[in-house]
């Protein structure tokens, strides 16, 4: 259900006949709207009637969906795949829960609006302007006006690590090499999942497997957080027992290096 109509309907809804005009102002939109979505193909054409042209309920209903569409953030061409997928039999509404359950934030934070001012004096001031546009780079902030927007969780951490003494371009050059690392990781688990949830179909899922297919993929979010968690925390126990000894052989070369032999003896 989008804008109060049941798109499932829309074939059926066809008693009352609009001009383009009359059209454009029930949809809250423009002629010139409704001209430029019949040349994307997003709007089948009119009945025509000599030089008039008739659009139907059919046709209002499909201008609002397209307009909750792109105020949901679709583009145009989004919203054309997802009509043209519905016309194929596939629920509009259950495409769109597809939708959440894949694209839905993972972080589950939103970005806190901070003076540049207040960051900087929070990293000693070591956010110098190359060092703020490589962090929006990264995307680690978005910068609006005097103001950025950044995750609360990863300016405390880069906070704590500036004040242990680490220089905050080390932190964001670690912090390239850590998104290069769980982007493939992410690639990994995605084709993972997709590749055998597709195994055995010669073409794309049935209009009735869709809404399961949903259902999986929101089941498998925690499964994925949880074998991150695991992998990195053995990993860190790989690394820290290596870093450990390399530690311990400086300290121990260090100090035979330093001793005189009457103080060996």
């Amino acid at each position: 259900m989008l804008a109060g109509v049941d798109v499932a309907d829309e074939p059926a809804l066809a008693t009352r006949e609009y001009r383009i005009g009359e059209l454009a102002r029930a949809a809250g939109i423009t002629e010139r709207t409704v001209r430029y979505y019949q040349e994307r193909k997003l709007l089948p054409p009119p009945r025509r009637d000599g030089r008039v042209g008739w659009y139907s309920e059919a046709h209002l209903a499909r201008l609002r969906v397209i307009g909750d569409l792109l105020n949901r953030g679709h583009t145009l061409g989004g919203a054309g795949e997802l009509l043209s997928a519905w016309e194929r039999g596939y629920d509009l509404a259950t495409l769109l829960g597809i939708e959440q359950a894949m694209t839905a934030s993972w972080s589950g934070e939103a970005p806190v609006p901070v003076t540049v001012a207040g960051v900087s004096a929070l990293l000693q001031g070591q956010l110098t302007g190359d060092v703020l546009a490589d962090a929006v780079r990264l995307g680690y902030l978005e910068v609006d006006g005097d103001r950025v927007h950044v995750s609360r969780r990863l300016l405390e951490t880069t906070t704590i690590l500036v004040r242990e003494g680490i220089p905050l371009p080390a932190i964001l050059a670690a912090g390239r090499e850590v998104q290069a690392g769980l982007d493939k990781l992410a690639s990994l688990f995605v084709e993972l999942v997709i590749s055998n949830l597709a195994a055995g179909r010669s073409g794309p899922p049935r209009p009735d497997e869709v809404a399961q297919l949903a259902d999986t993929i929101a089941r498998l979010r925690p499964v994925a957080r949880t074998v991150i968690d695991a992998e990195f925390a053995r990993a860190m126990d790989r690394r820290t027992r290596v870093a450990y000894r390399e530690f311990i052989r400086r300290l121990a070369a260090a100090d035979s290096g330093g001793l005189s032999s009457e103080s060996r003896q």
